[in-house]
């Protein structure tokens, strides 16, 4: 297949643990898309893991780091874009994200948030005395940045990975006509 041209870039939001580098991974395959993890990006670009810039410039310096990391994948369109759950903390991220591309929100409880990390020891705002309270906490911060700038919610709890997949081919393909 050859790869598609598409307008935009196609992103996936959503709390830690709700899918998006699965998923996006999954779907930038089948679409013969490129696939871009943005902490993975940012990582690359530091040389660091996430957990080390967290220690040493705190979550402010890192979420400069990720404003311009959004920024600058915001630039190229067509592309499958998985962001930090963080992302929408600031009003430029999400103005970017609504002004360059397709944002799907994946919305886990944090229940379910919970089962799927609770062994992640690469997750900085989880390593508390209480990771599902915790979890709960930014969920309820969160939801309505991440309902905000969707053009998509999907409740990713209820169906399994295949299924938000095929759903967003099906979208994808509605959307660009393909």
């Amino acid at each position: 297949m050859d790869k598609i041209q598409l307008s935009e870039n196609l992103y996936l939001v959503g709390l830690m643990g709700a899918g998006k580098t699965t998923i996006g991974r999954s779907l930038a395959k089948r679409l013969n898309l490129d696939f871009i993890d943005s902490d993975r990006e940012i990582e690359a670009r530091t040389g660091v893991s996430i957990p080390t810039i967290f220690e040493i410039e705190g979550e402010d310096g890192f979420r400069k780091r990720e404003a311009q990391m959004i920024a600058d994948l915001a630039r190229v369109p067509g592309r499958v874009i998985a962001t930090g759950g963080g992302v929408v903390l600031r009003q430029e991220n999400r103005t970017n994200l609504m002004a360059s591309g397709f944002v799907v929100y994946l919305n886990v409880p944090p229940q379910t948030l919970w089962e799927r990390t609770r062994h992640d020891r690469n997750r900085p705002l989880l390593q508390v005395a209480d990771p599902l309270g915790k979890l709960s906490e930014l969920h309820a911060q969160r939801d309505a940045y991440y309902r905000e700038i969707a053009d998509l919610i999907i409740d990713s709890s209820r169906i399994n990975a295949q299924a938000v997949l095929q759903l967003l081919i099906k979208e994808v393909g509605e959307r660009w006509k393909l």
